[in-house]
Formats: C-alpha cells, structure tokens, sequence
C-alpha cells in the first residue's frame, strides 16, 4: 500500500476518532487515504481552530485527536493550539505535509523545519522518512501523547514519502499499567496525615484525570479534609460538598488563601505550578509539602516537598484510603476551613438577584448560567477578564466540566472549543463564554458549527476592548493604555452565519434568554454588554482580606 494509507490505517488502529484540520496539496495523498476510513475528517476554516478542537477533545475524552495542516504557512497557524494543548495536558496527534525530500535541503517554495518549529511546544516531533517505520512512529507517538503528563506529538508526512509503496502493517496497540507507589511510600503518608494538626489539599489538573476524582472524593467524605482546586482541578470534588473549597489562582488574595494559610500541610495533587506558583501560596516557604503525582516534583525554591508520592494518583488515594479504613480517620478541627466556604458562598450568591439595566455584571452572568447547566454539562472559557470571572464564579459537580486553558492560557479557545466539545459529548449541553477580543480570534468558526449543525452555544461578553489587560494596567499604573476597538453588530453576525442570535442588556432577562439558546436546535449567539466596573472593585475588596485562622 502507499505510505498515506498505512499511516490511516496505523491511526485508526491506536483509535483515532476525528482529525480537525484544513489540507494543502503536500498532504493530497493522505486526504485521498482518509476518504476511505473510519476517521471522521472535519473540515475547519483556520488551522488554530483545528488546533483548540483537538485539544477540547483530548482533555474531555482522554483520547487524542488529530489535527492537520500542510507545510509553511499551514503549520505555523497550528503552533499556538497547539502548544496550549501540550501546557494544558491535552492528548493531541498533530499532522503536518512538507514538501518532497529532495528539496528541503535548500531555499524552496514555503519550505521550513516544521519539527524544529515544534519542538518547543510538543512531547516530540518527528518527520516520517522511510514508510516502512510509520507503525512504529504512530505507535511512539499516541503513546507519548497520552503517558502522563499528556501532550501534543507531531508526525509530519512529506509528500514524495506518502507516495512510497510499503509492506509494513500496523503495530498490535499494547496497554500498560501506570507505575504506582509502594507500600512503604503509602504508609508514609498516611502518618503525614495522621499527625497533622490542620491539613488542605491543593488539587491540580491532574486530579481530574485518570479516576483520581472518584478516590479523592472517598478521602474526604472519609476525613472531612478541604480540597482547593486550581483553575483547571475544577470538578476534582462536587462545589455542593462541605470540603469543597473552591478554587485559587487570582493573582490577587482571596478567601481561599485563608485555607492554604492556616494549613499545616499542604497535600498538592495533580499539581502543575503553571497554573499558579508556589510563591504565591507558600511565599516563606513554611509550608509542609506532600507531592501526590504521575511525576515527580518540578525543582523550585518555593516548592520542596517533605515527601514525594510519584505514581498513578488514583492508586496513591486508594492505597491511603485502605490504611485510613483499616486504621482510622484522623481527627482534626478545620472550622476554619468551613468559614472560609461560606465566605465563599456568600460572595457567589450576591449579586444573583440582580436587576440592573443596560449591563449585566459578571457574577450574575456566571450565576445564571450555572443554573442552566446540569451537572454533566460542559462550559468552556477564553482568555481575558471574563476566565477570571469565570475561574473564580463557574463552580463544578464533576471533572472536565468547565475548561479553562491556563497553562500555556491562549485566546481564541471557546469558539471552536465548542465544536471538539460537542462531537465528543454528543448529548450534553455545550456552552463557551468568551469576551469580544478572545471571540473575533477564531469567528470564522461560526461556519464549521453551522456546517455541521451543532448544538452549540456561545456568549460573548462585550465590553470593546483588551478588559483584563486593561484591569492589569490599571492595578499597576491606576491608568491603561488605549485597549478599545469596534465590533459588528452581533444580531447580524448571528444571522450572516446562520446562528440563533440574542443580544441582552437587562439582568432580569438573562437567564431566559440562555434557556432560549440551550432549546434551539443548532448554533446560537447569547451577546451581553458586560459590566466591568466589577473588575477594580474585586481587586479591591480582596486585597483588604484579613486574615482569622
């Protein structure tokens, strides 16, 4: 068979489901080979848009997807979806073409080193030169995507290769199980825990995969302990639970912090420090640390655990929770970490009966919206002031509910965020909330949901300008630069692309309008004028937090 139809077949053994992407004639030969396949090849109008699909449906399923582009120009427009998706933990297969072999050693027509290009944002990249190594090179590469910590893998097919005749047959797809800690490692932590007087749980983006959700929720319905989630651990324990803390991640202070403060140990779990830096929770570095993770520890000053629990997380948790029922849960007093819940609780339900006119604020927007979602439903932000809203507001029941890109924290995500989202999730309502600036990134996408007649919905926070970098200037130089640009009238964008478009400016209305866009059948547009106001009088109000442990 030709190199292009082993590579499908290769793809379709390890499961590959769908590939994202817009083709170019030095990846014709593998278009032609996917005709025929079981892989659903979907048809974008940006190669980032791709890109975010992929990743959407790597971090909601697990399992990588593909997403293509050809050399040069095609290639480039990938790299940032792409390198959101290897700093977020999304599994992703990325297909490039390139040109023939035979001039890629000299100046040629859009000819560059894609591999060197994304060498920097991926687990490994690898151009294909013999035909007869593709089952092992696919192989190699779904397996470094999914091993933890999940990531992107590149395979790039140049177009004289794809046309090579080859014997070889694709690899048996062999599983294995992830490495685990051992008995002695499992009893010192249990002692760790026993002989803390205050201890909270710092769950990171790792705690919502791998079943390590179903055994951290068994701990703490065991032992009452507090779990604090990063931006991306939301859901690793259900919001309506007494040891659900929230989240943390603001870079101002919070009531969170009063729980990280007032611990004398800290377990993190999952943990990516990406996502929010130890110096910001453990600045004199006094805290107790137990590392619970598929790796070991990051080296940093501020992060230097007493002990070390690398291996499946889930595994970690089952093994202490077995010593935890055969010797006892141990007995503390976290009221005060009770008190910081419902410091929590009542900021979230404050603004929730808001009746203002002409702009809505954040909180009741995020309010409203989580009343419309069930438990199984999946939000998706961007990146902007709206993701810190959203991050902070937006609480789960389960894991992978609300996707928030806060690693490598690219723009333009939602909108074709949504359509990975709702292939994948057939059946569960699909919402992403993005701001004007993060949406007009990937607006052509609108057309691959309406192609493809999704059930998908957006709203756009309008407020006409860069708002977060806006609320970061200010809070620095009590000023900010020129951050405001136009936008088209929303109503007719919906309407040009073929989406049920909403524009609503009155709070009163805002829930029914989001039962409105759920109910319609096909894309649709929820548009509201944002009050960002909200934004100076958060970072006020908590940075005068004080502090009762």
């Amino acid at each position: 068979m030709k190199a292009s139809d082993l590579l499908v077949k290769c793809l379709e053994n390890e499961g590959i489901s769908h590939i994202f992407g817009v083709p170019g004639e030095e990846n014709a030969d593998f278009m032609m080979s996917l005709e025929n396949s079981s892989i659903k090849f979907i048809l974008t109008r940006h190669e980032q848009g791709a890109a975010f699909m992929a990743e959407v449906y790597g971090r909601l399923t697990g399992e990588p997807a593909g997403c293509l582009a050809t050399l040069g120009p095609g290639a480039t427009n990938l790299i940032t979806g792409v390198a959101d998706s290897n700093m977020d933990r999304a599994p992703m297969i990325v297909l490039t073409g390139q040109g023939d072999t035979g001039r890629q050693h000299k100046e040629s027509h859009q000819i560059m080193d894609v591999v060197a290009m994304f060498d920097p944002v991926t687990k490994w990249a690898h151009q294909i030169v013999d035909a007869d190594t593709i089952p092992e090179v696919v192989r190699k590469a779904v397996r470094l995507a999914k091993t933890e910590k999940p990531g992107a893998v590149l395979i790039e097919l140049p177009e004289d290769v794809a046309k090579h005749d080859t014997s070889a047959k694709p690899l048996k797809v062999v599983r294995y199980r992830r490495p685990s800690i051992d008995d002695k490692n499992a009893d010192q932590l249990y002692k760790a825990l026993v002989d803390a007087k205050r201890p909270v749980i710092l769950a990171g983006n790792g705690a919502i995969r791998k079943r390590a959700s179903k055994q951290l929720r068994e701990l703490c319905e065991m032992t009452g302990i507090g779990v604090i989630s990063t931006f991306m651990g939301k859901g690793a324990v259900d919001m309506d639970a007494p040891y659900c803390l929230f989240t943390i991640g603001l870079g101002s202070r919070d009531f969170v912090a009063d729980a990280i403060d007032g611990a004398d140990l800290v377990i993190t779990l999952g943990y990516d420090m990406v996502e929010y830096h130890p110096k910001l929770w453990n600045p004199k570095r006094d805290h107790q640390v137990i590392h619970v993770d598929f790796i070991p520890a990051e080296i940093d000053m501020y992060y230097a655990p007493m002990l070390e629990c690398v291996g499946d997380i889930a595994h970690s948790l089952w093994a202490l929770n077995e010593r935890i029922r055969a010797k006892g849960a141990p007995k503390w007093n976290l009221s005060y970490q009770q008190d910081v819940r419902k410091k929590m609780i009542a900021d979230f339900e404050a603004h929730k009966d808001d009746k203002t006119v002409g702009s809505i604020r954040p909180q009741k927007a995020l309010w409203d919206l989580r009343q419309v979602m069930g438990p199984s439903d999946i939000v998706l932000s961007g990146v902007g002031a709206h993701k810190m809203w959203i991050s902070r507001y937006y609480q789960c029941h389960e894991p992978n509910t609300c996707i928030v890109p806060n690693g490598f924290c690219s723009m333009g995500l939602p909108l074709p965020g949504v359509v990975g989202a709702a292939l994948c999730m057939p059946g569960r309502k699909v919402f992403g909330v993005a701001g004007d600036g993060d949406f007009m990134m990937n607006v052509q996408e609108m057309e691959t949901a309406r192609r493809l007649n999704l059930d998908v919905n957006m709203m756009v926070w309008v407020d006409g300008g860069y708002g977060l970098i806006a609320w970061k200037q200010h809070n620095e130089f009590k000023r900010h630069t020129d951050l405001a640009f136009g936008n088209p009238d929303w109503l007719k964008l919906a309407e040009a692309f073929g989406w049920y478009g909403q524009y609503v400016a009155d709070s009163a209305d805002l829930e029914g309008a989001l039962k409105d866009a759920l109910a319609y059948k096909g894309p649709s547009l929820v548009a509201v004028p944002i009050d960002y106001s909200e934004n100076l009088k958060l970072t006020n109000r908590l940075g005068k937090i004080e502090v009762h442990l």
